[in-house]
């Protein structure tokens, strides 16, 4: 599998430019878990965050649902903290609702789910963080130059 082909820059920056409601399946309200931390990052961007975990009433005070189609509303980017094998169900739930992203966090990986996202015209991404993601596009790593492409520790010195 070529996970390349679901890290495109166009498409990465397009879901954080443009996305407005992400459901984050997994969301944890242990706040050292990854996924605590990225919807307490994406709240303080201005998205609307809603956890999707059977486990939990309310995460960084949002009310939980257990399951995507139980969410008011459309819903941009489905963000995935999931095992693997679980993804392929959760894409055909994402395509059920409407949602226009399915985000498949680090490590995260599957080719079906993907191909299967993808052939119903969501965009994907895998294998990436969409606060890393955002950071690097939008935030303050955006804002320091770290989206320039080139990462170096070389000087320019002026001649």
């Amino acid at each position: 599998m070529n996970i390349a082909q679901y890290q495109d820059p166009r498409v990465i920056q397009r879901i954080v430019n443009t996305a407005r409601t992400v459901a984050v399946v997994g969301l944890s309200s242990n706040p050292l878990r990854p996924s605590h931390f990225v919807g307490f990052y994406l709240l303080r961007h201005g998205y609307r965050v809603v956890p999707v975990n059977p486990r939990e009433r309310e995460v960084l005070g949002q009310r939980s649902v257990e399951r995507l189609d139980q969410i008011d509303g459309p819903v941009d980017v489905v963000d995935v903290f999931r095992e693997p094998s679980v993804v392929p169900q959760l894409a055909e739930d994402a395509i059920a609702i409407g949602a226009k992203a399915l985000w498949l966090q680090f490590g995260v990986i599957s080719e079906v789910a993907a191909e299967r996202a993808a052939a119903a015209g969501l965009d994907v991404v895998m294998d990436r963080c969409i606060k890393i993601e955002h950071a690097r596009y939008v935030g303050r790593m955006h804002w320091l130059g770290f989206n320039t492409g080139v990462v170096s520790a070389r000087r320019n010195v002026p001649r």
